[in-house]
């Protein structure tokens, strides 16, 4: 009887292990099925802030991480928020006078061109001085630089209806970093004895929002600035719209050639999102929130991609602001720190998503937040300044896949709640597969036979504020902890 209890304990064992194997998802790569080449280079965007000048908390290792993980493509956006950091001529010239000043501006601007040199950069000063914009009252900024005046805009007719005031603005502010300085407009010569190399320039930002523009008001914009530009610098290619949502009637719009004047180049698109929960969830939703609105995202990608196909199918595109959110309550205390780890692990989904569609430059946003200025999308923890989770990722991914790589079959079956997300991507003889948890939870993912000695790279919570830690595969499957992100290189 003993016996006979002992034979069937061994065999329901069995079975169930049997069965849980069953269950467990299994990668599966076919590394001989291309499904494309990948066309993408991850990146990130730099907004100008306080804590970035010299004087800034985390001006020392925003900068040095920004050094080290030598990005191309990296944008640069002195915001409006901070006037006298972003705008080079806060007062309209008189007869006698201009207000040119670049002393607050260039601080922080020569340190991201110096953190960024040898590579290439897109720039966008974004703000437009308020005075050149019809308003009722005169909009007036803070003389504190580091005071925020969010009031710094409005205005949506220009006082000088032929934008040379506006193009003025900018092929002086160009020149004082390309050429060494620039005639202002009452004949006076200012020198910078700046002659970096800038190879793309965005022209504004969010335009739907910061002055309400139409497609028919920016297209006229961005066609007067890129002729005034592509006279002064002719190697220059530009980044238009940098819209915040997706408006269908934009793309149709400024994409169409016959809606600009002859000769517009129409080199790159831009537009961005923020993968957000609504502000009265709880965090225990944020795993299933944020990646079903980058489902959603990533939907409409396909939708702009087929518009930019059919009207100017040599436009690049270059999504340069994602990032995610969290509730108004929780940026009021301490971040729980799994999140970043699951905005990293959504940003690596955007990635995977996007080098799907072949979007030719993918941008995380952005390398510095703090508290009161968007502490979530911070890629440098603001507590002791060093790069996070956001940070980290976005350096494993730009360090192993790149433009060129072949993308090949990956999928994980019997992932039937959807937990993991995964791709293949080949280089000569190497093989890597990036794998994503998406859930709040440890999950068991089988992997195949011939990964056994592979190297896997590991970003997840143990990590805090370090680098993915490096192991190797020694068994038949892998326990991945919440959002943790894998890469796995195998050598042939």
């Amino acid at each position: 009887m003993n016996t006979m209890r002992k034979s069937l304990t061994i065999l329901l064992f069995s079975f169930a292990a049997c069965l849980c194997n069953a269950q467990t998802p299994q990668l599966k790569v076919q590394w001989d099925v291309s499904t494309g080449i990948s066309k993408s280079t991850p990146t990130l965007q730099v907004v100008g802030n306080p804590m970035l000048r010299k004087s800034g908390s985390m001006h020392g290792g925003s900068f040095g991480a920004l050094k080290n993980l030598g990005a191309d493509y990296v944008r640069y956006v002195p915001w409006f928020p901070y006037p006298k950091l972003a705008v080079a001529e806060l007062d309209a010239p008189t007869a006698t006078k201009t207000s040119w000043d670049f002393s607050l501006i260039d601080p922080m601007t020569i340190d991201f061109l110096e953190a960024t040199k040898g590579h290439c950069v897109i720039m966008n000063f974004s703000t437009i001085p308020q005075w050149m914009f019809k308003t009722d009252y005169l909009v007036s900024y803070p003389a504190e630089p580091n005071e925020v005046a969010w009031s710094y805009g409005g205005g949506t007719a220009f006082r000088d209806t032929t934008l040379k005031e506006l193009t003025g603005y900018y092929v002086r502010l160009l020149s004082w970093y390309t050429k060494g300085g620039f005639t202002d407009e009452l004949g006076a010569y200012h020198k910078s004895g700046y002659h970096y190399d800038i190879p793309y320039w965005e022209i504004l930002n969010e335009p739907e929002f910061e002055h309400n523009f139409t497609p028919q008001a920016y297209t006229k914009v961005y066609d007067a600035v890129v002729t005034a530009l592509h006279k002064e610098f002719p190697k220059m290619k530009f980044v238009g719209m940098a819209l915040a949502f997706e408006h269908p009637e934009w793309f149709e719009y400024f994409l169409n050639p016959a809606n600009h004047k002859p000769g517009i180049p129409l080199d790159f698109i831009s537009y961005h999102c923020y993968s957000n929960a609504n502000n009265k969830q709880t965090f225990d939703a944020y795993e299933y929130t944020l990646f079903d609105k980058a489902d959603n995202f990533l939907n409409t990608v396909s939708f702009v991609e087929s518009i930019r196909k059919r009207l100017s199918p040599n436009t690049k595109t270059t999504i340069d602001e994602l990032g995610t959110f969290v509730s108004n309550k929780m940026r009021d205390q301490p971040i729980t720190p799994v999140y970043w780890n699951l905005s990293a692990a959504v940003y690596t989904y955007f990635f995977i998503g996007l080098s799907r569609q072949g979007i030719d430059v993918i941008g995380e946003s952005q390398l510095v937040g703090f508290p009161s200025q968007y502490p979530d999308v911070s890629m440098i923890n603001y507590v002791n300044n060093k790069p996070n989770a956001r940070y980290w990722v976005l350096k494993l991914i730009k360090d192993n896949i790149h433009s060129g790589d072949t993308m090949v079959t990956t999928s994980v079956d019997g992932d039937g709640d959807g937990d993991f997300e995964a791709q293949g991507f080949v280089n000569n003889a190497t093989k890597k597969v990036l794998i994503i948890n998406k859930r709040n939870k440890t999950v068991i993912l089988k992997l195949p036979a011939t990964f056994k000695g592979a190297k896997m790279s590991v970003l997840d919570e143990t990590c805090s504020d370090r680098p993915a830690f490096d192991n190797m595969v020694n068994a038949d499957s892998v326990a991945l902890k919440p959002f943790a992100v894998s890469l796995i290189t195998l050598n042939n």
